[in-house]
């Protein structure tokens, strides 16, 4: 039997907004269990971290986080549990590695069972662990804890089905199950009931959603109707299976953001077929002139990944060739390294050279930094709606919001003297950087 003891709980998340969303449901969770959230880990007597697993330097840093909690905790007692991705795909070194004394671990879809795992934690001569894969759970019937802010994340979908050659997430996540679109209406009510006008919908791949009656497309529709909902964002889908008829929503619904997210990954079509993303460099390009075609204004951002096995400097041409032309507004660009229980890391071997691999990455940037200058410059003179997400700036009082591309627009601190983090304003765009824009507001005198 378990202690059910009360607990300080502090819990730190990595990884995507997925997980962000995911600690929102723990939270719930472990407080209907009548345990306490705190702050910090000095106040906690269990620490949870969320984690993420798609990429090495992820893992790394929850590595080095497990041994700066120790230290900082030697004097007190705290037991450690691991969440997430890295639980499913690292159970047997999380638990049996002695340096990192790990005391619980739950998968994405256990965190039902972390009341229990907690109680088991101090009763238990094994450590106690869950990381089932579930082919129905969603988490439907949790309200996830929201804290204060402009957007709130709302998975639509769990799992993936895609089974990319580099990616683990169908193997830590499994597979696709949707949720109800009148449950995730009926959560986007409540979240207009709490203020918030801004949601973004979550998926590993979200044009895959489906209901009994629904596609993506008529989901985003319904979010649409909502009363209240101003700005509606999505991410991600898959270029393999894009939608015409989603294109078309956005088109003509005015709280659609005018915004797509199309992860390339590589530009050559031959990397294509190995990474297992079924479709070719003319084909994704094709898709682009489609979404511009349909949505003028649009702004679209991507990943990408640099040193893939056998990528050559053909190959990587066809990348950066991709990049120019597609003119994407962001790109999230980074360097390939093997994920264990990957076809990737079990197939090829990791042949590009560190080196060449950062030379790619810095080369790639250069691009897309200048894109994106000449995008952002495109649009000084232009008025847009911001919503007001920044109360401070680096700078001292400057106020930040963001655009319907989801791009910073910083408003003077003389300027914004009367604004509040929530507010919406039209602005001026008055200046831009590589980075960031400026604005004037409208009504200023």
């Amino acid at each position: 039997m378990g202690t059910a003891k009360t607990e300080q709980i502090y819990i730190e998340t990595y990884g995507c907004q997925m997980n962000v969303y995911d600690t929102q449901l723990v939270e719930s969770i472990v407080c209907e269990a009548g345990h306490t959230l705190v702050n910090t880990v000095e106040a906690a007597s269990v620490v949870m971290l969320n984690t993420c697993s798609v990429r090495e330097n992820a893992n790394t840093k929850v590595y080095n986080r497990i041994h700066t909690i120790r230290q900082a905790k030697q004097n007190q007692p705290v037991k450690i549990g691991i969440l997430g991705c890295m639980a499913t795909n690292f159970k047997s070194d999380l638990l049996n590695d002695p340096k990192l004394n790990i005391d619980f671990i739950a998968g994405p879809d256990s965190y039902k069972q972390l009341p229990s795992l907690i109680d088991n934690c101090y009763d238990s001569q094994e450590k106690p662990f869950d990381v089932t894969l579930s082919e129905f759970e969603t988490y439907s019937d949790v309200m996830p804890a929201q804290k204060s802010g402009v957007n709130a994340w709302l998975a639509i979908m769990r799992g993936c089905n895609n089974f990319c050659s580099f990616c683990v997430v169908p193997f830590t996540r499994g597979r696709e199950r949707s949720r109800s679109a009148d449950n995730i209406v009926e959560e986007v009510e409540r979240l207009v009931a709490l203020g918030y006008e801004q949601v973004t919908l979550l998926g590993q791949n979200v044009n895959s959603y489906r209901d009994e009656h629904y596609d993506f497309a008529d989901l985003m529709a319904k979010v649409s109707d909502v009363p209240g909902i101003r700005r509606i964002r999505f991410t991600s889908p898959h270029p393999k299976d894009f939608p015409e008829k989603l294109l078309h929503v956005i088109a003509e619904r005015d709280n659609i953001c005018n915004q797509l997210h199309m992860p390339l990954q590589s530009g050559n079509t031959e990397l294509l077929k190995k990474m297992n993303r079924p479709y070719s460099k003319e084909e994704f390009l094709g898709l682009l002139d489609t979404a511009r075609a349909i949505i003028p204004n649009v702004s679209i951002s991507t990943d990408i990944i640099v040193g893939f096995p056998g990528e050559t400097d053909a190959a990587f041409e066809d990348t950066a060739d991709v990049t120019r032309r597609a003119n994407f507004e962001k790109a999230y660009i980074f360097e390939y390294s093997p994920r264990e229980n990957t076809l990737a890391s079990r197939r090829y071997p990791d042949d590009v050279p560190k080196a060449i691999k950062n030379q790619r990455l810095q080369a790639l940037n250069a691009i897309q930094k200048e894109n994106r200058s000449q995008i952002l410059l495109s649009q000084v003179g232009q008025v847009q709606r911001i919503l007001m997400d920044q109360a401070t700036t680096k700078k001292g009082n400057d106020m930040a919001g963001r655009n319907e591309s989801d791009t910073i627009v910083i408003v003077p601190e003389a300027m914004a003297t009367h604004l509040a983090v929530g507010d919406w304003l039209d602005v001026t765009i008055t200046g831009a950087t590589p980075l960031v824009l400026y604005g004037t507001p409208v009504n200023h005198e």
